[in-house]
Order: C-alpha cells, then sequence, then structure tokens
C-alpha cells in the first residue's frame, strides 16, 4: 500500500504570531484549580459506580458516563508512570531545558497528572520514582499552582 505523502518533503514555516486567549476552565476544572491555589489540596472526583479517583477531574466517568459529584483530596506524593526529558529549547517550553515531564499517577488516584519534574539530574528519573508535589505559593488559579514535583526520598 503507497501513501501519497510519502513523496512530499515537510515544510516548516517560522512565525511570529502570537495569539492570545483565555477560556473558561468550567465548574469541575475551576473548583480543582482553585483548591490548588487556596488550599494546596490536590482534588479529584470519584465515579460512584466504579470507584475511580480521576485527577484531573473529571465531569464524568469515561468508563460508564456517571456523573462524578464526589470529590476527594488525593495526595500530593505520587509514582512517576511515564517520563519524557525535553532537552532542546523551544518557544513552548517556558523553562530552561533540560525539563522532565512526567505522567505521575498520585496516591489515591487511579489516573495520572501531567506536570514536571525538577531538582534532580534527568538521568536518575525512572518509571516508579516516587515524587512530591511542590507549591508555587505565588500562581493563580492554574496548573502552575503546582511548580513542580520533586524526588522523595523516604528512609
Amino acid at each position: 500500500m503507497s501513501h501519497s505523502l510519502t513523496q512530499v518533503d515537510p515544510m516548516v514555516v517560522r512565525s511570529r504570531i502570537s495569539v492570545p486567549y483565555t477560556w473558561w476552565a468550567g465548574d469541575t476544572a475551576g473548583r480543582f484549580l482553585s483548591a490548588l491555589r487556596d488550599e494546596q489540596t490536590i482534588l479529584g472526583t470519584r465515579c460512584e459506580r466504579c470507584q475511580r479517583v480521576f485527577v484531573p477531574p473529571r465531569k464524568v466517568c469515561p468508563t460508564c458516563f456517571t456523573p462524578n459529584d464526589d470529590w476527594t483530596a488525593v495526595s500530593d506524593e505520587g509514582t512517576v508512570t511515564a517520563f519524557t526529558v525535553a532537552r532542546r529549547q523551544l518557544a513552548a517550553i517556558a523553562r530552561p531545558v533540560p525539563v522532565i515531564f512526567a505522567l505521575i499517577r498520585l496516591d489515591g488516584a487511579d489516573t495520572a497528572l501531567l506536570h514536571t519534574i525538577g531538582r534532580t539530574d534527568p538521568d536518575r528519573v525512572a518509571i516508579g520514582m516516587r515524587v512530591r508535589a511542590c507549591f508555587s505559593g505565588k500562581a493563580g488559579a492554574t496548573i502552575a499552582a503546582i511548580s513542580h514535583f520533586e524526588p522523595v526520598d523516604h528512609q
């Protein structure tokens, strides 16, 4: 089977167009983000039918389509389930590289949260590593209320 685009060279167009925009986070994300900012607490929603806890919270369970009205706090510690290291500085990466992006399943949650890991060498990050949220204290009601996650050394 041949693909019609195999003979086409990719074209990259560099632009300096800025398209600023804002949007309303909604009730579910708004409550999650406000709790991060105001209480330094990470909240999830629990499906009443299948008992899964979603972090970030979901308004409706994606498995059984049950509305998630039950809110629960989860731990600020969790386990790295996947990660990647960005080593090339791009405009979309606000921090100096290298930046470690990770999926982190917090204790008490059944899903993973995407965030960054700081205060460690990228070569030391591993799946299964335990990490803890470091709250910014400066940010508004955004995911940036968690500055980053850092490794936990339980001894």
